[in-house]
Order: structure tokens, then C-alpha cells, then sequence
């Protein structure tokens, strides 16, 4: 059974951190480009960061650049989200991604909210 589980959500205050979790099972995760999306109430679902199957080429959206991070390990069959510098407007579902040749798998999201 193909199972993407995220974790690391939670209520942080503006500046602080967090780091995201997402477990891959059921299929050979290191052949898969990992990703993170998140969705914010009312709004598209939008791609956070990318990270290619072996952790050498990642990409951002500008609006988490040089605040976050992304990362994989294949021996674990992890990748993680580090996030840094938070902002309100970063509150947002967060869902986790995995996606080759057109097979894709997506985790059920956990949420970040950034307040006081």
C-alpha cells in the first residue's frame, strides 16, 4: 500500500521554525522526484520546493527562498522541509509529493500556522 505520511506541523510565531517529515512506504522512493505543496485557505494549491530523486538539483518558489529547505534521505525514505524565518502568510496546509514518469502520490497534508 503506497502511503506518503507527513508530520512537523504546528502553531510556531513569526521568525520561528519548523521542520516537516514525510515517510514514504509501498513503492522504491529513491526513483521518485520528491516536492511540497501547500494550500492556504481560499487559495490554489501551490508548489513549495522540489528535490530530484537523488537529493542533487532542488528549486523554490520565490516566495520561501533562502528560508526554506528541502531534503530527502533514500536510505530512510524520508524528505523533509525545513522551514525557517516563518511568516503569517506561510500558514497553510502543507502536503508532501512524489512523482516520476507520471505516477504521482501525495501525502493528507499537515498544517502550519504562523501566529501570535
Amino acid at each position: 500500500q503506497v502511503q506518503l505520511v507527513e508530520s512537523g506541523g504546528g502553531l510556531v510565531q513569526p521568525g520561528g521554525s519548523l521542520r516537516l517529515s514525510c515517510a514514504a512506504s509501498g513503492f522504491i522512493f529513491r526513483q521518485y522526484a520528491a516536492r511540497w505543496f501547500r494550500q492556504a485557505p481560499g487559495k490554489e494549491r501551490e508548489l513549495v520546493a522540489a528535490i530530484d530523486s537523488i537529493g542533487d538539483q532542488k528549486k523554490y518558489a520565490e516566495s520561501v527562498k533562502g528560508r526554506f529547505a528541502i531534503s530527502r534521505d533514500n536510505v530512510k525514505n524520508m524528505e523533509y522541509l525545513q522551514m525557517n524565518s516563518l511568516k503569517p502568510e506561510d500558514t497553510a496546509v502543507y502536503y508532501c509529493n512524489a512523482i516520476r514518469a507520471g505516477t504521482e502520490y501525495w501525502g493528507k497534508g499537515t498544517l502550519v500556522t504562523v501566529s501570535l
